[in-house]
């Protein structure tokens, strides 16, 4: 028997003792044998090995055939045909999912139900229902109207009625807004190719797009500048939902916000003025977006520089802010595109907003710390101090503003103020504003007699 048939039959004799590195170097101490040798050895003897391991667990341990099995792989790229399996399995889902909920049909049935089974005594101007009305209506309407009509659901509409009853109407309402939540949570899922439970960029933009034609107030639009609004609507659920910038947002969070409240706002034929100049997503706000980035882009290239953006709003930001937008953002050989310019204004027109803080707290971060100490504070405001210079004004001492920031936050640690203290201390935008713009800055050190003026009115007669 030669010496690597010896050592075979050694080592399968105490399969315990198989590992790798160990009979690597057992079996290359021998000159007979090299490396190379040493480790196709150990593989076959640990495939051997390990697979009865399997088998005889197979047979022994019952849980292999009581437990379910709950963890499916998803199908590789290049499994075209485990991908479309899978995509017909989840939109037919759907689609029975789709088929218990109430159409239009039913729930105008259910509203006469709920009307025909008031209860006594009758209430001027509401419609009022007791409990057990309320299980007979359930009763009535059918299996959809089950998970509707429920002592939870019931107990979560109580008002104070001295007969413990409660609002038809409110009752109805409930189940209105929890029909529209799952149709659109079903319509939502449609377009997650992925199956995950998230959306990417590419899924919210065919969403989005395909949303148009169904809103009126878009109808306006040439479709030249489709391609340019969805991508305005699209970062809007980008930048407030994946502040950690994965490329994909969830579509729970989705659904928790009020974004697509404010999107489907637009069915509206006869939606005011007013709520269209404050809704990110009309053809008004999305236009204005728009024309503010082609009338910065100075050499119409496309692409602003930090020039170009430097005349963003009143043209009072500082070049400092400027150099550090650059240096932190997304650019393509110094210049920012469409996207990265969305995400700026996104930040500068929310400043309130923990995202938006995020946002600047990191361009203001030049030490990339996680705070903001006394250094970063003067770095910024010595460039308000230049411009004030600049006008023929007197600088206002940094020591005097140091100490209004840091009262204004009141920071857990006196010495440094992180994102949470900006946050949590609720004036996070004004502190922002006093160190990158100077109209920012001059807003708050005149808050006092703006407001005075703003409290005088004309003299009563």
């Amino acid at each position: 028997m030669d010496l690597k048939e010896l050592l075979k039959k050694c080592v399968s004799k105490t399969p315990g003792m198989v590992m790798f590195g160990y009979s690597i170097n057992f079996l290359s101490d021998f000159n007979e044998i090299s490396p190379q040798d040493a480790f196709q050895i150990e593989s076959e003897l640990f495939t051997k090995h390990y697979s009865e391991g399997k088998k005889k667990e197979v047979a022994t341990d019952v849980t292999y055939t009581t437990i379910p099995q709950f963890y499916f792989k998803l199908p590789r790229d290049d499994e075209i045909l485990s991908q479309k399996l899978r995509e017909e399995a989840r939109a037919i889902f759907l689609q029975r999912r789709g088929r218990q909920l109430l159409n239009n049909n039913e729930l105008k049935a259910l509203w006469v139900l709920l009307d025909k089974h008031q209860s006594l005594p009758h209430s001027e101007g509401e419609q009022l229902i007791n409990y057990e009305d309320f299980l007979h209506v359930a009763t009535l309407g059918g299996p959809k109207c089950k998970n509707y009509f429920t002592s939870a659901v019931f107990a979560k509409l109580q008002h104070g009625d001295p007969y413990g009853r409660i609002s038809i109407m409110a009752l109805f309402n409930y189940i209105m807004r929890k029909v529209w939540y799952h149709q659109t949570r079903i319509g939502l899922s449609l377009y997650d190719v992925v199956g995950q439970g998230y959306l990417r960029e590419v899924d919210l933009e065919n969403y989005i797009l395909e949303l148009i034609p169904t809103l009126p107030q878009l109808d306006g639009l040439e479709k030249s500048f489709h391609s340019f609004y969805v991508c305005t609507a699209v970062r809007k659920f980008l930048f407030f939902l994946d502040p950690l910038r994965t490329g994909r947002v969830r579509i729970q969070d989705i659904l928790a916000c009020s974004f697509l409240d404010d999107l489907l706002e637009l069915r509206d034929v006869e939606l005011p003025k007013d709520l269209q100049d404050t809704n990110w997503f009309s053809a008004p706000s999305a236009l204005r977006v728009y024309g503010q980035y082609l009338n910065l882009d100075k050499d119409h290239n496309g692409m602003l520089n930090k020039e170009e953006l430097a005349g963003y709003g009143t043209g009072t930001l500082t070049k400092v802010f400027m150099d550090r937008v650059f240096q932190e953002c997304l650019t393509y050989d110094g210049e920012m595109d469409y996207k990265t310019y969305l995400d700026f204004v996104l930040a500068m027109e929310n400043r309130h907003e923990p995202q938006s803080l995020q946002y600047l707290f990191r361009i203001l971060d030049i030490n990339n710390k996680g705070y903001l100490d006394t250094f970063c504070l003067n770095y910024f405001f010595r460039a308000i101090q230049e411009q004030m210079s600049f006008h023929g004004q007197e600088p206002v001492p940094f020591e005097d503003v140091k100490d209004e920031i840091f009262d204004m936050v009141r920071p857990a640690d006196p010495y440094r103020i992180t994102l949470q203290d900006l946050v949590s201390c609720g004036q996070g935008d004004t502190m922002i504003s006093i160190l990158i713009d100077l109209n920012g800055f001059w807003t708050y050190e005149n808050r006092e007699a703006m407001a005075a003026d703003t409290n005088d009115g004309p003299a009563e007669v």
